[in-house]
C-alpha cells in the first residue's frame, strides 16, 4: 500500500547547483577523508570505507563548504571542518545502527551486519577522534567549541531516542527535542563553523546557525515520512523498518493521538509490546492515511524548511545563497 504525498510545487533541479559550487572544495575534502581514515588496522579503513564510499549525499560538509563561501571566509579551515563534520556524522550512523539493530545502510548490509557491532562501535570512536584531530588542527578555539558541543548534543539526542523508543505517551514537542539534538544539530553546527572561521558578527552566525537547525527538522521530518511512504532504493533502507524496529516518529505521534480506542490498541501491540503480524504495516499505512499523519509531517516540514529559508534573508543574493535555498527544497522534496 502507497501513501499518495501532496505537494504544490514542482520538484527543484536538486543539489546540482550546490554540488558545482562547492566542488574544487569537495575534492580537497574527500581526499582529506580518504587520508584520515588509513590505519595500519586493517579493519578500520575496511569498516570506515564500507560507509563511507556507499553513495550517501555529502549533503552536511556540503553545507560547511558552502556557508564558508556565502561568509567570504578566503582560509583553508574550512577543508579540515567538513570532513570533521562527514566523520562525525558517520561515527553516529555506525553506532545508531548497532542501537537500532538495523540490518541495511545506504541500500546494502550494515557495517555491524559484515563486522560486526564492535568493530562499528569502536571504528564509529575513531572517526570521531580523527574529527577532533582536524578540528584541533584548524586551530580556532569557536569552530572546536561548536563542533564539540555538537558532539555532546548529538549524543545526549540517541539517549533521549532511547527514552521515546517503544513509548505511545510521546508528544509532539518530545519527539521534536529529540530530532533537534538527534540529526538537526549536526546540520546547525555545519552551517556555523563557516561564518565562525571568517569571523562574521554574532548576528550571521546565528542566522546561518538557524538555516541549519531548521533544514535538519525539515530533513529528518520527511525521512519519517518516507519510512511509511517512500520507496526503499530512495530511502537506503527497508520501507517500514522504523514500524518493526518499533521507533515512535512523527507519524505515529499523530496517529496514536488522533485513533480511535482500538486503533491506539494496535500501536500499543505492534510498537510498544513488539507483537508485529502480517499486514500490519499496511494497516498502520492506512490508519496514516485516514488521519492525515503523512502529509501533515510533511506540513511540518514545509514549515521548518520555510524557516530555513527566511534564516538567510538578509543575506545578499548570490548563486551560493540561491543553491543553499534550493538545499532546502531538495530535502522536502525527497517524499515525490
Amino acid at each position: 500500500m502507497a501513501v499518495v504525498v501532496p505537494f504544490e510545487s514542482p520538484r527543484p533541479a536538486g543539489l546540482n547547483r550546490l554540488v558545482d559550487l562547492v566542488a574544487a572544495d569537495m575534492e580537497r575534502v574527500n581526499a582529506t577523508i580518504l587520508a584520515r581514515t588509513g590505519s595500519e588496522v586493517t579493519m578500520i579503513p575496511e569498516v570506515a570505507n564500507h560507509l563511507i564510499a556507499s553513495g550517501g549525499k555529502r549533503l552536511r560538509p556540503m553545507l560547511t563548504l558552502a556557508m564558508a563561501k556565502l561568509a567570504g571566509y578566503s582560509g583553508d579551515g574550512h577543508i579540515k571542518l567538513a570532513a570533521a563534520v562527514e566523520f562525525m556524522h558517520t561515527a553516529t550512523l555506525l553506532h545508531d545502527d548497532v542501537v537500532d539493530e538495523s540490518d541495511m545502510r545506504r541500500g546494502k548490509l550494515a557495517a555491524r551486519m559484515v563486522w560486526g557491532n564492535e568493530a562499528s562501535v569502536l571504528v564509529g570512536d575513531f572517526l570521531l577522534g580523527q574529527a577532533f584531530k582536524m578540528m584541533v588542527e584548524v586551530g580556532n578555539l569557536h569552530a572546536l567549541d561548536i563542533l564539540s558541543s555538537a558532539a555532546a548534543v548529538i549524543a545526549e539526542g540517541e539517549v533521549m531516542q532511547l527514552g521515546t523508543a517503544n513509548n505511545t505517551a510521546t508528544n509532539e514537542d518530545e519527539y521534536l527535542a529529540v530530532i533537534r539534538a538527534k540529526t538537526a544539530e549536526l546540520f546547525a553546527a555545519a552551517c556555523e563553523v563557516g561564518p565562525a572561521l571568517a569571523n562574521k558578527e554574532k548576528a550571521e552566525q546565528a542566522a546561518c546557525r538557524s538555516f541549519g537547525m531548521n533544514l535538519g527538522i525539515a530533513f529528518q521530518l520527511v525521512d519519517d515520512a518516507l519510512d511509511y511512504g517512500g520507496k526503499s532504493a530512495k530511502l537506503g533502507k527497508n520501507v517500514g523498518d522504523d514500524f518493526r524496529e518499533g521507533k515512535i516518529t512523527l507519524p505515529v505521534v499523530l496517529s496514536f493521538r488522533r485513533g480511535t480506542e482500538s486503533e491506539r490498541a494496535f500501536w500499543n501491540r505492534t510498537l510498544v509490546e513488539g507483537k508485529v503480524e502480517d499486514g500490519d504495516l499496511d494497516a498502520a499505512m492506512a490508519m496514516m492515511a485516514k488521519h492525515h499523519a503523512i502529509e501533515d509531517t510533511l506540513g511540518r516540514a514545509r514549515h521548518y524548511g520555510a524557516i530555513a529559508k527566511d534564516a538567510l534573508a538578509l543575506a545578499p543574493d548570490s548563486p551560493i545563497k540561491q543553491a543553499l535555498e534550493e538545499a532546502v527544497d531538495f530535502s522536502i522534496a525527497r517524499a515525490h
